[in-house]
Order: C-alpha cells, then structure tokens, then sequence
C-alpha cells in the first residue's frame, strides 16, 4: 500500500497540491481534490468585480477601450492614452490585438504619435470589405489654449484643448496590423451651438465616446458638439450624426460624401426645461430600422429618442422609464446601450440621481461622481402606434470595485462563440470582463413566466392559520469579512457572500417598531426587520461592533394590503437592496440612491440561535425565506410573481 500525503495552500487565488506516493490512485485523487478545490475557490470569486476582468495594456492613463472584431479572427482595441492625466499633452490613441479574448496583447500600435498634437477618443467601425476606420479628435493646428465661457473660467483661458480642432479618421486595410499614413478630416456643418461658442464657430469644440454604425449601406458616426467651457468643464452639449453613404464602398476614403444630421441647425438636447448637457450619444438599430439614442444629462435622468428617418428628425426627447413606467436615474456619466445578436438590449447605467442632482447648488460638479457600481438593464422589442420601441427591465448589479470612490465607465460589448464580453475603464487600468450568461438571461426573463426560485434556500415558512409571534431556528447566515490566514498579519479579506429575505404580509395598523422578523442574542448581535416611521420596513444587523441599517423607499406599506418585501444583502459591492411588491426601490422622488452601502469591514449579522416572527405586529405574517445568498433582483421579482 502506496502512503501518501496531500495538503493544499491558497496563494492569490491559486491553489497548489503536492503530493507524496506516485501510484495511479494516488494521481486521481490528487487531481480530485485539486478540481474540488478549485471549484470550491471559483465559487468565491466574483466575476462583478473588476479587479477580477483582464487588463488591457495602456500607457499610464486609459481611456474609451474600444473593440471590433477583424476579419482574421483578433480583437481589435483602440484607446486614447498617455503618460499623464486625461487631457495632458502627449495624449495620443493606440490600438492593439488579442486573439484570445482579452487574456493577452500584441501589436501595439500609435496610430498618432505621443509627440504630435492632442489626439483623442477614438471609436472603430468596419466596414463588410474587412477595412476598418478609426475615428478621432484630431487638434491639428496644435493649439494650446482656447477661451472659456463669459463670465471668464480659469481667467478666461482654457489649457486643455484635446476637445476642439478636426473630427479626423485614418483606416487599416490588415485588420489593425497597420494603419494609413494620411489623415482624413470628416467636414462637420455647423450649428447653432457652434455659432454662440467663444469664436462663432471659427474654432469647433466637441469630442465622441459613441460607437459608430453601419445602415442600409451608410456610415454614421456620433459626435457630441460642445457649447463652451467652464464650470464642470462642459458647459454645454447636444448630439448630431455624421452620415457618409458611400465611405463604406469607396476605394480611396478621401473621396467619401458627408452630411451631418438631425436637418436644422439644432442637435439631439434634453426634454423641455431640462438643463443644457446633453452629451455622449450611444445609438442602437431597432428591428423595423428605427434608430435609438440614449445620452447623459444633468437633470439626473439618462435622455432617450427615436428616428424613424434614419437620423434626419428625431421624436422629442424623453428621460428613460422602466417598463413599469418609473423613471430611470443617472448622474452625469456615460450610459450605454447594445443590441445583441440574440435582437435583445442591454443597457449600462449608475441607478441614482434624479432632482438630488438637478436640484443641487453645483450640479455639474458633483454629477461626476458615484460611478460605482454599474447598473445593468435588459430590452425587449415591443410595438407602439410610431414603431417597435425597447422595453427595459428592472436592473441588477453588473460591475464594481471595494472601494465606492473608484469610478468605472465608457464601456464597450463584445460577443464571442455565445459568450458576452464587457470592457472598461477607470481612467487608468482597463480591462475585460467576462459576463455571466445566466445573469443576462435572468435580465431578459424579467419578461417572460417566473420560473420560482429554489438555489439557496434555507427557510421557507408559511403561515398560514399559524399565530404569532413564532419561534424557529435561525438560519445560518455568512461571514462578509474573514481573516486570510495565507498573509503573514492574518489580515481581512472580503468572503464575497450575502443573504436575501422575503417576507409576505399584511398589516392592519402602521405603527413603528412592529418587528416582523428578529434574531438578536443578548448583546444585540443578529439582524432583524421592522417598520419605520415612514411607511417602510427596515432591515438592521449587528456584529457586535458595527451596525448597519438601511430601509426601503418611505411610503412603500400600507394598512390593510398585502405586501411582498425582499431584502437583498450583497457581500461583493457591500450594497443592501430592497423590492417591494415588485419594484426595486431606486429612492425615486425620496432619495438620491434607494440602494445602501454597508460596511466592508462588517463581520457577521450571527446572533441568536432562535429566529423570532411577529413580534407585536399587528397583521398576519404570510412567508418568510431565506436564502444564504444574495439573489438577483431579478430572481426576487420572479419570486414574487411566482408567489402571487
């Protein structure tokens, strides 16, 4: 009999086996234990969180990390990027190739050179031929300031000038293994934005982040034309499209025909009596050939329009609505939406704003912020009496960093062999991340029949005809931050775990401090339910200590109705999340974010062994679950609709 001795260790996420004795049985069960092992380990990685996607190589600052896919089977990246900070001098755009989805580099290539003038924000289109465009901010007169708005920002001088000069485009005929020598500029007609700026519009200010597009055999290419500088940089901004019928078929690209549309002298702005940005156009071809167009603002909603023209006229603009007609929020920061081979929608946004930013006495300068995490929202096709129009689903946690102030954006999609692929920004480390397909699929389903959810559930009490309060064993819940005991200090690491309760009932009287559910010991360690002064309920969990507290939305229960709550525990981004009665609570006209933060550092909500329901309400309580997990918005709506 062969002896032998196994053990693991854990080092950065790798597990390591060795082992003694080199008899068959003993290789299988090392290979055993090493796929458990690694199974086991995989489970805690949370592919939300971007540390977690693959780096795209850049030269200190990454911006826009833009992808197409070339005819030999690469992926082609471009970005902008440079040795110092966005907008510094020697701001250039590179591009470069993977052949193995993002896991590694090659070819990196400065399509214009670090020395030159500015430039900037390049976007990629290819044409059927294979040929592919790189379009770009181009400051070709090398100008090195430029004037701010009146009354004078930063002494009426502006420095940064990567956002003026020419819209230009160069072309790669090997698939980005090289691109053309000359630099073709995109004639851009002027508006009325144009005519009020600083120069009448002898100088142009205006950049791009949206992707361009192919149609019925034309070329269209976003640009956001800007106003004027100053306080928040922008000051203001509308959309336009610039459209070539012929770039796509034409032998030499010199001789390609542009238009700029809407027709007018006015581009795509905010609704009636919104504010004056109206930036970063991301378009999308419906079913029926109608465009679609979602741009950020500062109203602290995202601005939505449809062409049924091809771009010539566009529908008044609108702010974005969930299908049950609520609407969306986003501060001042890119909101993307894609079409997916599948002819379903995806749609990347922040989930806050709304008039705590229009509202606020610096609304451009704080409108920047709390871009972490991203939000991600499902479409589907539907008609209207105008055409096919896109319904969006009710969002769920796509990406973000431990750390809220780390801000994330300018995101591209990419499809590869059924996979789904997302990449991003922080400005200065880009990545790749691999989306899970059963999370895009749960988006989407919001649509469809519930399928009722089983995966973690550890409590499932029904209580019907039973009196209250009710004693029960408390289920076990995890532990959010644990001690690594592979680092020589035994220092914390986050566990990446959560939690989610659903509670049905009914009450015949609101009055505070009914508690629906409790697991408090002695010390008031546990977690426990109960109804605020506000006509909401409110979750509590204690660690001994810290603790934290967040409710849902003020006004969501009522006497004398029955009411689904779920409550949501997220461990990876740290956020506590609330559906009532199918409607994620997003804080609406009430507060800025309907969703919480609680502390990284919190250990564990485990108090007594005992889980107490009921306690002095006044009502009947119907169900109570309890999943050692935190679901998917998604999957709590299909709960819901499952128990109704």
């Amino acid at each position: 009999m062969h002896v032998f001795y196994t053990y693991f260790y854990h080092l950065h996420g790798v597990f390591s086996i060795k082992c003694w004795g080199f008899s068959g049985k003993c290789l299988y069960l090392s290979a055993l234990f090493m796929a458990c092992f690694t199974w086991v380990n995989a489970q805690q990685v949370d592919w939300r969180n971007i540390e977690n996607g693959r780096v795209i190589p850049d030269k200190s600052y990454s911006d826009q990390p833009y992808i197409v896919k070339t005819d030999d089977g690469a992926w082609l990246c471009v970005m902008t990027t440079g040795s110092g900070h966005e907008g510094a001098s020697g701001q250039h755009i590179i591009s470069q190739r993977s052949f193995d989805e993002g896991l590694s580099w090659q070819d990196m290539i400065e399509i214009e050179p670090s020395d030159g003038p500015e430039a900037s924000y390049a976007v990629l289109l290819k044409a059927p031929s294979g040929r592919i465009f790189v379009f770009y901010n181009h400051n070709t007169d090398n100008l090195r300031e430029v004037k701010g708005d009146d009354p004078p920002y930063n002494n009426g001088i502006v420095k940064r000038v990567d956002s003026q000069g020419y819209y230009v485009f160069k072309y790669s005929d090997d698939h980005g293994q090289s691109w053309s020598e000359e630099r073709h500029t995109i004639p851009v007609r002027q508006f009325e934005i144009d005519k009020n700026n600083p120069y009448k519009g002898e100088i142009r200010f205006f950049w791009n982040v949206g992707k361009p597009f192919s149609h019925d055999g034309s070329a269209f290419v976003p640009l956001t034309k800007v106003g004027g500088f100053g306080n928040g940089f922008f000051t203001s901004n509308e959309g336009v499209l610039l459209k070539s019928d012929n770039l796509l078929d034409v032998a030499d690209p010199a001789d390609a025909n542009w238009i700029t549309l809407p027709d007018g002298d006015i581009g795509l702005q905010t609704p009636e009596n919104g504010g004056s940005i109206a930036a970063e156009h991301s378009y999308s071809i419906l079913s029926d050939g109608s465009f679609f167009v979602v741009y950020r603002s500062l109203d602290g909603h995202p601005v939505y329009s449809y062409s049924r023209d091809k771009g010539r006229t566009w529908d008044k603009p609108q702010y974005m609505r969930f299908a049950d007609g609520r609407l969306m929020k986003n501060p001042r920061a890119a909101n993307f939406a894609w079409k997916c081979d599948n002819g379903k929608y995806l749609y990347w946004f922040h989930n806050h704003g709304g008039k705590f930013i229009r509202e606020h006495p610096n609304p451009a300068a704080i409108g920047y912020n709390d871009r972490n995490p991203v939000w991600m929202v499902g479409g589907v096709e539907v008609d209207s009496d105008d055409g096919k129009v896109i319904q969006w689903s009710q969002p769920d946690v796509l990406l973000y960093d431990e750390d809220p102030l780390v801000r994330m954006s300018y995101p591209d999609l990419i499809e590869e062999n059924g996979n789904y692929y997302i990449t991003e920004t922080q400005k200065d480390i880009a990545r790749v991340h691999q989306i899970d397909n059963a999370f895009l699929e749960r988006l989407w389903g919001q649509f469809e029949e519930p399928v009722r959810v089983r995966d973690g559930l550890l409590l499932n009490w029904s209580g019907q005809n039973e009196s209250l309060p009710q004693k029960l064993p408390a289920p076990a819940v995890p532990t959010f931050w644990v001690r690594d005991s592979n680092t020589a200090d035994y220092r914390g690491k986050s566990s990446n775990a959560g939690f989610t309760i659903e509670l049905g009932f009914l009450l015949n009287e609101i009055k505070e401090g009914q508690i629906l559910a409790d697991t408090r010991d002695a010390s008031g360690k546990g977690w426990w339910i109960s109804i605020s002064d506000k006509n909401n309920i409110i979750f509590q969990m204690n660690d001994g200590q810290t603790q934290v507290a967040w409710s849902a939305d003020p006004g969501t229960i009522h006497e004398n109705t029955q009411h689904q709550v779920s409550i949501i525990i997220d461990g990876g981004p740290n956020i506590i999340s609330f559906v009532t009665d199918e409607r994620f609570n997003d804080g609406g006209a009430h507060r800025q974010f309907g969703w919480g933060r609680f502390s990284p550092y919190f250990k564990s909500p485990e108090g007594s062994k005992t889980l107490l329901l009921g306690s002095r309400i006044k009502g009947e309580l119907n169900y109570i679950r309890f999943f050692d997990r935190a679901l998917m918005v998604s999957e709590v709506l299909a709960s819901q609709r499952w128990e109704k």
